[in-house]
């Protein structure tokens, strides 16, 4: 496993490399997180758990939830192999009530039905003051055969996803919609291999819905065989001019998913 200034985290011996999508987001997640002085952080929903290796290094003591075993064991495999300080947890504890200066859910709402109850706990783990750093997929115009197969609810709009958190107890501090373009073509190509998933019935019971949720934030199977042609030259060429891109459409809704700081009241 090693650290790549572009890319972050690697861990090909472990199946673990990242995607386009995950390093747009990750670029402006980082970017958020500038500033914000360390503390104690709770990432919800870690999958991999990668993103707290580089929280981790910024001086943050980084607690997470993986309520998936798989995703779990793979993140503390990956914290062990990277000797990174992570607690994991499979599950929130009930003496967490004010003991977070930042709370990081990273593709996580949109998998869970009661989206209002899941902010006001999160709240609840917050000290007053405290930051949260979110992310969601944009548009129900944009709901694809990748959203059914990953067992998502919904996917947000700007003005509702701010409501939303107003109304349980946060103040958003800035939202961006990242992902364009590199995002949006990654996500369009990547829907017609769920499709697949789904016509061959592998992915559209409700009963498969935990399951998908599982794999969603750890299965890279697809990705490392792209991996050689992302960390080329020409690929990371092509990454580097995107990230810079995307810059440019941060205050627009042309990306794909929206990324956000707030501030617990």
């Amino acid at each position: 496993m090693h650290t790549d200034s572009m890319l972050g985290p690697v861990a090909l011996e472990h199946g673990w490399v990242p995607t386009p999508r995950y390093l747009m987001r990750r670029a402006r997640i980082l970017e958020l997180a500038r500033g914000l002085a360390p503390g104690d952080l709770l990432e919800i929903g870690c999958g991999a758990g990668m993103l707290l290796h580089e929280f981790a290094e910024r001086g943050f003591r980084c607690t997470a939830v993986e309520p998936s075993p798989g995703a779990l064991a793979t993140a503390r495999s990956l914290a062990l192999s990277a000797r990174a300080q992570v607690d994991f947890r499979d599950a929130p504890s009930p003496y967490w009530r004010e003991s977070f200066d930042l709370l990081c859910a990273f593709e996580v709402l949109e998998h869970i039905e009661d989206d209002h109850a899941a902010l006001r706990s999160w709240a609840q783990c917050l000290r007053p003051g405290g930051h949260l750093l979110l992310s969601v997929p944009a548009h129900e115009r944009r709901w694809t055969a990748g959203d059914q197969w990953a067992g998502h609810f919904r996917r947000y709009e700007r003005a509702p996803l701010v409501q939303l958190l107003q109304g349980e107890g946060f103040e958003v501090e800035r939202l961006e919609c990242y992902g364009y373009p590199l995002a949006n073509l990654s996500e369009t190509l990547g829907s017609r291999t769920y499709r697949k998933h789904i016509v061959a019935g592998t992915g559209d019971q409700a009963g498969d819905r935990r399951a998908n949720n599982e794999r969603s934030g750890v299965d890279r199977s697809g990705s490392v065989r792209l991996y050689p042609l992302l960390s080329s030259l020409p690929g990371r060429a092509l990454l580097s001019l995107c990230l810079w891109a995307q810059k440019l459409f941060l205050s627009t809704d042309l990306g794909c998913g929206y990324v956000l700081r707030a501030r617990r009241r």
